[in-house]
């Protein structure tokens, strides 16, 4: 980098917006944004050019095998990066691709983890044999990476335990982040009624996609313990397999039978439905099995809604216990599966916590607010912009 100039950054990811399904998503627009006030940032991401990124296709002839697109579009990322002074990827789908790119053009190689494979064994229901790709993928990248970031310290100490080559002096916690000015309470209630929601009636709400590892299954088992006075808003969409999907809606099919007040948004929600959502909920639950930090609390936060989450991984790190939610104690298996020990009574916890909320509104007042003020004051994106650029400095002084 020459005096003067600014540091020349390319992002690799797999998502960016409009094609958004996850919070390894969510993060990169955000950062992007804010980086570009810093540093001269390309983003490159899958599929085709948009507004803000360069898009890269699979090549054809790997159609339908997830892995090996993944794979092709990382060889046709770094092919791209020729005038970059540095690459920064995110998520297993783009980290080899950064790996490839420091090997040809000689440049510093930055990699945040968002999940963790060795703790995501269900994706092998997804991904088949690419499973073991995208191990290899990930474990490659990260063993070689100029810098490491995790986004809690708690999935630093994973990150470290699954791959113990990896040089701790190496890696970085930079968290994830929110825009408290867009994710804010809002009185409209027109959106939430066009979702089949009745704003009069309290709310339970849960958004994610249909993983295992957001833990749906469990909020489904609490759900009959769960007072009937409250409406139960699943909003729960790309699912990982037709075979989950199908496990889900006959579950979703039970519950409704047997407590009504089901609503089920079966797709992905735009910005200004889910911030009416979020606003207008008595309780947001998040009962993840595995959280490397979970944006979806931040969002839930930020919008002034008391958080029922897992005590996993970096959501405790997030939603502060008695303060701005409750959380469920969390014993797992020692398995990479990461299931409940009792999973029966895992849903009683979360239903318990759940049903405290709704008994007590102020209490859950009283909490959201100091939730949307952890929010404000702790997870603004400019200072984990601020922070990013930092670490590029280190490896690449001007």
């Amino acid at each position: 980098m020459t005096e003067g100039s600014r540091l020349r950054v390319a992002l690799l990811t797999r998502e960016y917006p409009p094609e958004v399904y996850g919070g390894a998503g969510v993060h990169i627009e955000y950062l992007a944004r804010e980086l570009d006030r810093l540093v001269d940032v390309t983003v490159h991401c899958f599929g085709a050019d948009r507004r803000g990124a360069v898009g890269h296709r699979p090549w054809d002839l790997l159609r339908g095998d997830t892995a090996l697109e993944a794979v092709s579009v990382d060889l046709a990322m770094a092919a791209a990066l020729g005038d970059a002074e540095l690459v920064h990827s995110h998520t297993w789908y783009a980290n080899l691709g950064g790996h490839i790119a420091k090997l040809v053009h000689g440049i510093p190689h930055v990699a945040t983890v968002h999940s963790l494979e060795p703790l995501r064994p269900w994706k092998a229901e997804q991904l088949g044999g690419g499973y073991a790709l995208s191990s290899w993928c990930e474990r490659t990248a990260l063993e070689a990476a100029d810098a490491v970031i995790a986004v809690s310290a708690e999935h630093r100490r994973d990150l470290l335990g699954c791959y113990p080559a990896v040089d701790p002096e190496r890696v970085s916690v930079i968290g994830n982040g929110i825009d408290a000015d867009q994710y804010r309470p809002v009185a409209a209630t027109d959106l939430v009624e066009r979702n089949g929601v009745d704003p009069a009636r309290p709310y339970v709400l849960f958004v994610g996609r249909i993983t295992r590892q957001k833990g749906l299954t469990y909020l489904l088992d609490a759900a009959p313990l769960i007072d009937p006075g409250a409406q139960l808003v699943i909003c729960a969409g790309a699912p990982d397999t037709p075979e989950l999907a199908a496990e889900i809606a006959a579950r979703l099919e039970r519950v409704g039978e047997a407590r009504g007040g089901v609503v089920w948004i079966e797709r992905m929600l735009d910005r200004p439905e889910l911030i009416q959502l979020l606003s207008h909920a008595a309780v947001f639950v998040c009962p993840s099995i595995y959280e490397p930090l979970g944006i979806v609390n931040l969002e839930a936060m930020a919008c002034a809604t008391a958080v029922v989450a897992t005590a996993t991984g970096g959501i405790p790190e997030v939603v502060e216990d008695g303060v701005t939610g409750l959380l469920v104690p969390f014993d797992p298996v020692g398995d990479p599966s990461r299931a409940p020990r009792d999973p029966e009574a895992f849903a009683r916890a979360i239903a318990e916590r759940v049903n405290r909320l709704l008994g007590d509104p102020a209490e859950a007042t009283l909490m959201g607010e100091a939730g949307r003020e952890r929010a404000v004051e702790q997870f603004g994106w400019g200072r984990i912009a601020e922070q990013v650029r930092s670490l590029y400095e280190r490896l690449v002084p001007a």
